[in-house]
This record gives C-alpha cells, structure tokens and sequence, in this order.
C-alpha cells in the first residue's frame, strides 16, 4: 500500500507507542514493578523500533508520542526520536517527569521532541493513599525550560480520589505556562480493575469535576479535554442549553463538533512488543508491527474496519465509550501545529 493521502477519511495522526514497559513508578492503575520488569524482556530491540518507524513514515506523517512506561527508561530513547525525526515524523514525549534533571532537559531539546506529555499524579507525594508512588518534587524549573525552548506542554491527569485539589492543579498549569490540561477519566481495565472503591470516585463527583471542568474549558486560558469522558459532551450539551448559547465550533471550540472517541479512526497504539491496537484501554490486536506493515494494518484490519463500519456496526462505533462509562465508568514555534493536529475535527 502506498503513503496515506492528507484529509482522507480516517487519516492517522496520533501514534501512541509504549517504546518501554518498564517504569520507575508503581501506580496501581496503571503498573506492578514485577509484571512490568518481566514484560519488559520483550520490549522491541533498537532495530526493530527503526524498522516500525520506517513502515509507519512511508505510510504516514503522524504524532509519534514515546510512551510507556517511563520511556526515558529506555537507553535507545533518544537515538529513536532521531531517527523518527529524520524520517519526517513529530515526535513527542510522553513521562511522569521524575527522572528528568538539567541534565535530562538538555537532551530532550536536543532530541527534537515538540511536545511533552507530563502525566502528574498529585500535586504533593502521597504514597499513603496507595495510588501512586511519587518520589519526585514539582517539576517546575525544567517545564518551564523545555516551554521556553519551543516545545508544545501538556499536563494529564487522571481523575481519582487523591484528585482533590482540583483548583490548584488548574492554577499550576497556567502558572506553568501549559497549552494544554487534559483529564482522564479512571477507566477500569488492566492493572485498573484492582483498584478499590475507597481510590474512586462516586458518580456524583464525576459529575462535579466535568461541571468545574467546562467552567475552566469556558475561560479558554488553556486546551482542555476530557478523555474516555462522554458524559462530558451531555453535561456541556445541557450547560449550554441552559446558558442559551447555541453550540459550535465558535462557542465551545473541537468539543462541539467531535465525533467522540478517535480510537481506530485517527489515533491507535503500539505496545512494547509490536501489537497495534485501537486503544490502550481495549487492547484488541488489530496486527503487529513486526510481522506486517503498519499501512496493512491500518488500511486493511479488520478490527479497524469493523470499528468504522458505522452503518453495520453504528452501536459498538458509537456507543464504546458510554459502556465504560456505564462500567463505572498535545505559544513556541512547535505548538501551534502541534495543537491544531491533535485536537482538529475529524471528516464526517
């Protein structure tokens, strides 16, 4: 198969790779140190990386996020971004933040990343909620280095109990200088399924955070979103009939004109050891990266094209994200593309 034409209807541009599995933090929804340590053995070797990397630039000029993991646990990691930025690709950087010093930050610039992913757990350490092991300190003096050397800065959160200053995490992306400030929704799968009920939050309070959420999405001081979260659209559906404000793209920005989840459709994910998937969430292998092009995988899956098929399979294409629910449920020389690439509408 031949390069992806740009704007054609399920045009690739955000690949999420799991280049590490391996992670110096153990977070319970997330990794055990001893399953991951073990999985690690198969992460893809240097070479195999650059062979994924050459298969996916042929076919296509996606945001290629490093992840894991803890990438930066990799020792290849910024020999990879090299190559996948002399093969044309965007590149960005997906970490929990607490392996990187002065030291680490000048490598990162040097690497050519755009964007930078901080995945923050709490504001303050608190292994005494057994959520996360945090050994790390604010990362504030290289986040505002890497912001002032250019790069694209996002912070992620996913939403738990020990999320309960709210307000100051708001604050400190702005006081950073962040682009963007994305929440994520608890989605119990994976290592996730083990959480307790004492680390999760009660319906009620979803529905509190996602109301405070539009209000800081309405002040527009930042990008916001809010993923594996489809009752965010209703509660900004309801929010705006209430308000008056007829919704569009002019009032409430990508939010209004989203079709929802792009999993399989724009975004997908590469695990350690090759495995394409729709979405880390719903690891349903739709190929491997060492065994076929990347191009036969996200052109001629069936997988894929089972999710697409929107007149055949209109319930699971759209209704996806609202089982999980009902389960309990990326201004510098780089982050204008890079935000206009992650967060354009998709063609209907």
């Amino acid at each position: 198969m031949g390069p992806q034409k740009l704007g054609s209807r399920h045009e690739l541009r955000l690949v999420f790779w799991v280049t590490r599995c391996a992670c110096n933090l153990e977070c319970i929804h997330c990794h055990r140190l001893d399953v991951a340590a073990e999985l690690a053995k198969q992460d893809m070797t240097s070479e195999q990386g650059m062979v994924f990397i050459d298969s996916l630039a042929s076919f296509a000029k996606p945001i290629l996020v490093f992840s894991g993991g803890e990438p930066l646990f990799r020792r290849d990691i910024f020999e990879l971004t090299c190559y996948a930025k002399s093969k044309g690709l965007t590149t960005a950087l997906a970490t929990n933040g607490t392996l990187i010093d002065q030291s680490m930050t000048d490598r990162i610039i040097r690497a050519g990343f755009e964007g930078l992913r901080l995945a923050l757990m709490a504001l303050v350490p608190r292994p005494t909620t057994n959520f996360v092991v945090f050994p790390g300190l604010l990362p504030v003096p290289w986040f505002v280095s890497l912001r002032n050397a250019g790069m694209s800065m996002q912070i992620n959160c996913t939403l738990a109990r020990h999320v309960v200053e709210k307000d100051k995490l708001y604050e400190l992306a702005l006081d950073l200088g962040a682009d963007a400030l994305h929440v994520f929704m608890l989605v119990p799968v994976g290592c996730g399924v083990e959480i307790s009920p004492e680390n999760q939050l009660p319906a009620e309070q979803y529905e509190t955070i996602l109301n405070w959420f539009y209000d800081r999405a309405r002040e527009s001081k930042l990008q916001t979103k809010a993923t594996c979260a489809p009752h965010y659209y209703r509660i900004m559906r309801e929010r705006a009939k209430g308000e008056g404000i007829k919704l569009s793209f002019e009032t409430h920005g990508v939010d209004a004109v989203t079709r929802g989840c792009l999993a399989g459709s724009a975004v997908c994910f590469v695990s350690h050891k090759g495995e394409v998937f729709r979405c880390g969430y719903l690891p349903v292998i739709a190929g491997n990266v060492l065994r076929q092009p990347f191009s036969e995988i996200w052109e001629g899956s069936t997988v894929f094209g089972q999710l697409r098929d929107t007149e055949e399979n209109a319930v699971f294409a759209n209704t996806r994200m609202f089982v999980k629910a009902a389960e309990h449920v990326p201004l510098g020389k780089h982050r204008t593309t890079w935000l206009k690439n992650l967060t354009a509408p998709i063609n209907p």
